[in-house]
């Protein structure tokens, strides 16, 4: 469905930030994008929606398709309108507005708006405890229940791909976990991809079906989620295991070498 092929990208005209990224996200699939911070996940997604104008990003070479059709030179409201919908990090509420406010806007691009009370409901039954506060203001709620209210929003028009920017950041791990549960549930019976930006590789990998690990910009390895999980350096420098599988600090791993492969 989505093919990105030897990305690169700049900002200002002058911090080279992706270096020939090449990934895809297949109909259907939960494909997770993971990396440390800086490493260019943020970036590689908001080049596929659209947002380069307000953050001075341009595409100096490659390719963004979608079903074939070239994204490269689209307005954001154009790769909306073809089914590409994003839920930016810092969960983005509108936070004078009420639950259902927020809800309703999310369906302002539903073509059928017969179908509005559909899937108005179907958001509910994947998030309940936002029908409980459909009258509260969305900036009270809590921040696992912000985070709920940003992927109900985007469902909403029933899109073909969401791309995620880290659900995880800044909420509990039960809540975090709970988040997981429904991205693979939604996945699962709306039949919408996936593209899962996370630095919590063990609960992506745990959902996703194929992984790419960035790192300065560039993709350093990638493959089966379950194939990833039991890779050396994966499971080192990610999910902070060692091959004994028992957990290691950061410091006893800050200073490690990258494999051979990683480089080329």
């Amino acid at each position: 469905m989505l093919q990105v092929v030897n990305l690169e990208t700049t900002y200002n005209d002058i911090i080279l930030a992706l270096k020939g990224v090449s990934l895809e996200v297949p109909s259907g699939r939960i494909v997770a994008l993971l990396g440390a911070n800086g490493a260019g996940k943020t970036t590689a997604i908001n080049a596929v929606s659209g947002l380069r104008q307000t953050i001075n990003l341009k595409i100096e070479d490659g390719t963004i398709t979608f079903d074939g059709e070239v994204l490269n030179d689209k307005e954001p409201h154009e790769v909306v309108a073809r089914g590409i919908l994003q839920v930016p990090e810092g969960r983005r509420v509108l936070a004078e507005l009420t639950v259902e406010e927020n809800i309703l806007i999310g369906s302002y691009t539903l073509k059928d708006r017969r179908r509005y009370a559909e899937k108005h409901e179907s958001v509910f039954q994947y998030f309940p405890i936002l029908r409980e506060r459909s009258l509260q203001l969305a900036g009270y709620l809590s921040g696992g229940e912000q985070q709920m209210l940003v992927i109900a929003r985007a469902l909403m028009p029933q899109p073909r791909l969401i791309m995620m920017d880290e659900p995880s950041l800044g909420i509990a791990p039960l809540v975090v976990r709970e988040i997981f549960q429904i991205i693979q549930q939604i996945n699962q019976e709306e039949k919408a991809a996936i593209l899962l930006v996370e630095q919590n590789a063990f609960m992506a990998l745990s959902i996703a079906h194929k992984g790419y690990i960035l790192e300065n910009g560039r993709v350093v390895m990638e493959g089966e989620s379950d194939t990833l999980r039991q890779d050396r350096d994966i499971k080192e420098f990610y999910l902070g295991l060692s091959d004994v599988g028992g957990r290691r600090s950061f410091k006893d791993v800050k200073h490690y070498r990258r494999r051979k492969r990683w480089l080329s």
